[in-house]
């Protein structure tokens, strides 16, 4: 059984709603998994805020071991300016504690983001996010061009899932949670096969006559 971690940070409720999208496709895939929010430490005030911290309370926050328990990762951010919210990047700034000893290293790993306008910074989001996977050591897992649902209408970049919610709180698309399921299956999977590489035995060197 696969550990999947599905960790994030949402303001107003749309990165929440993709990553339910991750745990439940997970769950579907038989794996163990773990939803867990980062705590908030500059409450925004937006339209929504309010009302989406108050439902979603009784989420467990991130910790580090949630990140060394997870055979896959999947990291979740709304676009600030382009980047990850520094809510999800105070919580990657603790992480060295288990990435310099290696213990993030080879997990598979992959982003998804919610912006309000598109073209808004989605990509740029999950690619600031890919900056952190190369510093744990994971591998990054894009999800391609090659899924038809990537295609579909609101969907569709290779490097993460992505929503347009414009000024509606907690706003996804439909179509997104089919490429949100896609993305985690993706995962998933590369997750089983770095597991599986890992524990094939590698012959000790013979030594050389003489």
């Amino acid at each position: 059984m696969t550990n999947v971690a599905v960790i994030y940070y949402s303001s107003t409720g749309s990165t929440h709603r993709l990553a339910e999208a991750a745990a439940e496709a997970a769950a579907k895939e038989g794996a163990e998994v773990r939803l867990r929010r980062v705590a908030e430490f500059a409450a925004t005030g937006r339209a929504g805020s309010k009302e989406h911290a108050a439902a979603t309370a009784d989420i467990p926050e991130a910790s580090l071991d949630d990140l060394e328990w997870a055979d896959a990762i999947l990291l979740g951010s709304p676009v600030h300016f382009g980047l990850a919210a520094p809510q999800l990047m105070q919580f990657i700034n603790t992480t060295s504690a288990l990435s310099i000893p290696g213990k993030l290293l080879n997990k598979a790993v992959s982003a998804f983001a919610s912006g309000s306008a598109e073209h808004g910074g989605q990509v740029t989001t999950i690619l600031a996010l890919h900056n952190a996977i190369c510093h744990w050591g994971s591998v990054i897992v894009a999800t391609g061009s090659t899924d038809a649902v990537l295609y579909e209408k609101n969907n569709g970049n290779p490097y993460g899932a992505g929503t347009v919610a414009g000024n509606r709180p907690g706003f996804i698309h439909e179509e997104n949670v089919g490429a949100m399921a896609y993305q985690t299956r993706r995962t998933i999977e590369v997750a089983a096969a770095l597991n599986t590489s890992a524990t094939v035995s590698v012959p000790a060197p013979v030594p050389s006559a003489g």
